[in-house]
């Protein structure tokens, strides 16, 4: 039987965050996930990296400033996935007042140590194009910065650091049995294939997300000690709704905030809802009620109202917040995370709960410097922050220079597709196309700028096994491909595996 230092279940932004940290300390690592990465919550959120605006009014200065901080680290390590976006705040005048808003976003701009990104600014939205969209009754509003990112990708960027420095990420693989002997935990794992495998593991991570405390049932003699409270949270995706380039973030009169995003393909992007949730993460769906909730609450500040028959997609995910507050409202449960240790009777057993897409290195580096006093063989300095992800080798001021060289060097590809390949693969664009100097010597083009050369590069590079890992978390081209156009792309990956055991 092989023995790994560490062992980690569960392949979303959180899992992989932890197998990139362990890995650059110099840790044998191993990590299996039960789907495809970022097949849930990771793949699922508003695609944003923030520091949470409405945080403050919780009170949860400490995880707003650690988000704001994380913001420009992460921003400097992958400025090709990671850019910043401008939101427009409406002010409203039958809710938060303006000085409020003032000094809110003045608390933002000034306690995370803001660098790179331009501060906070009052725009009369009758004088500007931000205003045109909006009703008239929206007289003047404030524009201020956060960024934005492709959610799924960020966790294959991780996963890939995390292989290239020696961790093992198996997809498809799934936890069936540990057992604590000692100071080692025998963990059983099946793949997709039906064959079964034990490993050894020094220290055992349970990063299943929604999931963590149902893994639990799999543990030998252990019980979850903190409260999980699963959390829904959908989007609609619609039209465009207006032309220019920024974001709006709209208040409600119950307390929360719904963001219009400029999203992929000329689309808006509609979210989030907070809704209780029970029954299997994986099956969570948008609901009527949900839908109308943000159709009303766009509506109610734009000038022409948004109408069901504008809506073209939706996505829900369960958020698997830490439950310190029994009786909260799901907008008021914390997107802090929380460690549960369970090492009284030998080899640790690390459990995740919550945390935010933002936080995940932090969140990595913490539970990470958790576990050494278990693994003598690690180095003990944090290292994530200062270095890139694949792709950003050039920082954020460098990365213009960087792409534009990119550009030059890869004319042939038409604009709208080297927008989309540039920001997913950033400085390792070459390759993806290789030695291509036109679009024939990419292969077949299954629609939309989705090439062989491609294909061929996500299958061998970033485990993708079927057209939604390709369509819906490596790309986001399955929204506006055809079914026929789908089903190539299932048929090719198909050929080029081998594998029928993974569905189109």
């Amino acid at each position: 039987m092989r023995t790994v230092d560490l062992l980690v279940v569960g392949g979303g932004i959180n899992g992989v965050g932890i197998a990139r940290d362990a890995a650059g300390r110099g840790l044998s690592v191993l990590l299996c996930e039960k789907d495809d990465l970022a097949s849930h919550t990771s793949s699922w959120s508003t695609k944003l990296i923030h520091g949470g605006l409405r945080y403050l009014e919780h009170r949860e200065f400490r995880l707003v400033r650690e988000s704001l901080i994380e913001r420009e680290v992460l921003l400097n390590a992958a400025p090709h996935l990671i850019s910043p976006l401008r939101f427009i705040l409406p002010h409203h005048k039958g809710l938060r007042p303006g000085w409020m808003l003032r000094f809110g976003l003045f608390l933002y701009d000034n306690i995370g140590g803001r660098r790179a990104l331009p501060g906070t600014v009052r725009r009369d939205l009758k004088q500007s194009v931000y205003g045109e969209p909006l009703d008239p009754e929206f007289e003047f509003g404030f524009e201020y910065t956060d960024c934005r990112t492709d959610d799924s990708r960020l966790v294959v960027l991780n996963a890939i650091d995390a292989r290239e420095r020696g961790a093992e990420i198996r997809t498809r693989t799934r936890c069936i049995g540990a057992r604590r002997d000692g100071e080692l935990w025998h963990v059983s794992m099946r793949n997709a294939a039906g064959e079964e495998e034990t490993v050894a593991a020094k220290t055992l991570v349970n990063a299943a997300g929604p999931w963590v405390t149902s893994l639990f049932d799999d543990v030998e003699d252990v019980a979850p000690r903190k409260k999980l409270r699963l959390v829904k949270g959908s989007h609609i995706i619609t039209k465009a709704l207006y032309a220019h380039d920024r974001a709006y973030i709209f208040q409600n009169t119950d307390g929360r905030i719904v963001f219009a995003i400029p999203y992929v393909n000329g689309t808006t992007l509609i979210g989030t809802t907070d809704e209780p949730y029970e029954g299997d993460p994986a099956s969570a769906e948008i609901s009527e009620e949900e839908t109308n909730y943000l159709l009303d609450s766009v509506s109610e500040y734009m000038r022409k109202p948004v109408t069901r028959d504008q809506v073209i997609g939706s996505f829900s995910g369960v958020r698997p917040l830490y439950d310190e507050l029994d009786n909260a409202e799901a907008s008021a449960v914390t997107r802090d995370y929380a460690f549960d240790i369970d090492s009284e009777n030998g080899a640790p057993f690390l459990s995740i709960y919550g945390g935010k897409l933002t936080t995940y290195r932090k969140l990595a580096e913490h539970a990470v410097d958790k576990l050494v006093p278990w693994l003598p063989s690690a180095d003990d300095k944090a290292w994530t922050r200062s270095e890139s992800l694949p792709g950003g080798e050039a920082d954020f001021a460098a990365w213009p220079a960087a792409r534009a060289s990119l550009r030059e060097r890869f004319g042939f590809l038409p604009e709208a597709v080297f927008e989309r390949m540039v920001s997913a693969y950033g400085d390792r664009l070459p390759a993806v196309l290789g030695d291509a100097s036109s679009l024939e010597e990419l292969g077949r083009d299954f629609g939309h700028g989705l090439f062989e050369n491609e294909l061929r590069y996500l299958i061998r590079e970033e485990w993708a096994l079927s057209a939604d890992d390709v369509l819906w978390r490596r790309s986001k081209l399955g929204q506006i491909m055809s079914a026929e156009q789908i089903e190539a792309v299932g048929q090719f990956i198909r050929s080029e595996t081998g594998d029928y055991t993974v569905a189109a």
